[in-house]
């Protein structure tokens, strides 16, 4: 395998074709997006490809995509459309018979449903036979593993892999769906090219999301092999991470204050432009708050806090009112309980990516890529199923390798719903009830998420995880940590509980027009759903806020507990990655 750092020497014609592409790029994003010039960016890096082949000797990366999927084949096939489209277009690494030569998908099935099984099976040799070479790991393929596992390393391995038994096997999480394809593709990885293990969401695509003055359009606007190998060609970087375009990579549980500000100013609005005229809610986006202007507390991770409503941009084509505005804007309101912020969706900025590259902190588990020795770095505490473990194993890393740990401009675009039905096919701790949908579940995960990073925070501080500590000492931490958020959450809950009363003040204003017309009813009803739902969840009854607290004694004992065995955790690890390598 090529050392870490290589210093390729490209023929004449090769590097006149690099500076073709650099210069399309260039004038591709001078002015915002230049939709002409997509095509013609795409079809040089389909030169640059034919010259490479022709040269013979390609020594690129191979890449190996990741897809851990539970239940959810929509999602999963617009996935691999998206990345067979990507191929396709930008061409990286060749084909050879009608099959690509340096991109494989590995698919890490955790679904319950028999029906869905099939389907993800059934997509894994839809698109082999396309020619993109695409591995199944199902739950008879995962049984066997554990099942050439002994009882002494499976009881070490619970920490990482859980304990679910064969008649439970489904739905085990996505950090230990993780970690058992880690573990699989460990013993699968030659040592006779150069590999980068890429890791993504089910629910993502090799788009990105730019707004224009026509409209937001997703596009493949980025050719991430081509990046990506050449910033891990250029750099030492063991581990990389990029970001997510579109909807939010956060829990609803700590999106609801803004989106309540974004919906009332969204009402006040209709109020004032009335019901008949052409719709005015087309404008560019203009906010420059910073990345997490979807987060409440997004001060916790050095953001700027947005302060002031966002405007809702209308998706809506062809001619049509505010009012037409104002009901499909309704219509969407149940999906923000999946995941999606209608009103502050991330764009993708523009910047060479292989300049972007600095040191990191944070995993987006969604899109992360790392060399085969990263294989190492477990997604940690997986058996908690906690939310925040990207960011958690980010600082784990981030202690041990520093600036081998970086980041770069490659976000991949995030859906977290089906365009039909506006919810996400399978998202564990949300449940969609008759009148309410509840995220007790998922809030409690992020809660205790939250505790436990900014726990680690403290404790890398000390040497961490390198420098072992007294549980005494990993206690306080994780006492301190729980005091910050509780109160964070406290104050948070209080400013929710006053914004839907706000938003039932405008919205039943007897004198708005939406109330003084059946032909309304049916959005006002969307509304009132989702006031409910923010109601149950976030108001002042909320069960969700009840269960954090009733719940703390136990979390405090399992947060600890799994701090002070995860040094143990690595040296298990580590030994069974040796013995399945040799």
């Amino acid at each position: 395998m090529p050392s870490r750092t290589t210093c390729r020497i490209d023929s004449p014609d090769i590097a006149a074709q690099k500076a073709v592409i650099a210069e399309l790029e260039k004038s591709l994003w001078a002015n915002g997006l230049d939709e002409a010039l997509l095509e013609p960016y795409q079809a040089a890096y389909r030169e640059l490809e034919r010259r490479i082949a022709e040269q013979g000797g390609d020594d690129r990366h191979r890449f190996i995509v990741v897809i851990p999927v539970a239940d959810r084949p929509l999602h999963l096939q617009t996935c691999l459309d998206s990345l067979l489209t990507l191929c396709c277009l930008y061409g990286y690494g060749g084909q050879h018979d009608g099959r690509f030569q340096k991109v494989a998908v590995f698919i890490a099935d955790d679904s319950n449903q028999a029906g869905n099984i099939a389907s993800h099976r059934e997509l894994a040799g839809r698109f082999d036979a396309l020619g993109l070479e695409t591995t199944y790991f199902g739950l008879s393929e995962q049984a066997e593993l554990l099942a050439s596992l002994d009882a002494t390393e499976r009881t070490k391995l619970i920490g990482m892999l859980g304990e679910a038994d064969r008649a439970s096997f489904g739905h085990k999480g996505a950090a230990i769906m993780r970690n058992l394809a880690y573990l699989k593709l460990s013993a699968l990885i030659g040592q006779d090219e150069p590999i980068l293990i890429q890791a993504i969401d089910s629910d993502q695509e090799f788009k990105v999301k730019v707004s224009t003055a026509a409209g937001d359009r997703d596009v493949y606007g980025l050719s991430f092999f081509h990046a990506l190998d050449k910033i891990f060609t250029r750099t030492d970087a063991l581990m990389l991470t990029g970001k997510v375009v579109g909807d939010p990579p956060v829990s609803p549980a700590v999106m609801a204050g803004n989106f309540l500000e974004d919906v009332i100013d969204f009402l006040h609005q209709m109020a004032v432009t009335g019901a008949d005229g052409a719709c005015s809610h087309h404008g560019a986006e203009t906010h420059r708050e910073g990345e997490a202007a979807y987060h409440d507390m997004a001060d916790l991770f050095g953001f700027k806090p947005a302060s002031e409503a966002y405007r809702y941009r209308c998706v809506l084509t062809g001619p049509h009112t505010d009012a037409d505005c104002f009901a499909h804007f309704a219509s969407r309101l149940g999906s923000f309980f999946y995941g999606e912020h209608p009103t502050r969706v991330s764009y993708y900025q523009h910047s060479v990516a292989s300049e972007t590259v600095q040191p990191a902190r944070t995993v987006y588990t969604g899109n992360y890529v790392f060399r085969p020795e990263g294989l190492k770095y477990f997604i940690p505490f997986a058996g908690l199923r906690l939310r925040m473990l990207g960011p958690s194993l980010g600082r784990l890393v981030r202690a041990e390798i520093g600036g081998r740990f970086q980041s770069a401009n490659l976000p991949m675009l995030h859906k977290r719903t089906v365009e039909d039905t506006g919810q996400s096919e399978f998202r564990p701790g949300v449940d969609a009830g008759a009148r309410v949908i509840e995220l007790c579940g998922e809030f409690e995960r992020q809660f205790y998420g939250d505790v436990m990073l900014f726990a680690l925070e403290r404790l890398t501080a000390f040497g961490y995880p390198r420098v072992s500590l007294p549980d005494e000492q990993i206690a306080e931490a994780v006492d301190a940590a729980h005091a910050d958020m509780d109160e964070k959450y406290r104050a948070k809950h209080q400013d929710i509980v006053g914004k839907i009363a706000r938003l039932n003040t405008v919205l039943l204003a007897p004198e708005a027009w939406w109330n003084r017309s059946s032909e309304h009813a049916l959005a006002v009803e969307d509304f009132a759903g989702f006031v409910a739902s923010m109601e149950h969840n976030f108001g002042a009854q909320s069960p969700c806020y009840g269960r954090i607290q009733a719940n703390w004694p136990q979390w405090r004992q399992d947060l600890v507990c799994a701090v002070s065995r995860y040094p143990e955790d690595r040296l298990a690890w580590a030994a069974l990655l040796d013995e399945r390598a040799s």
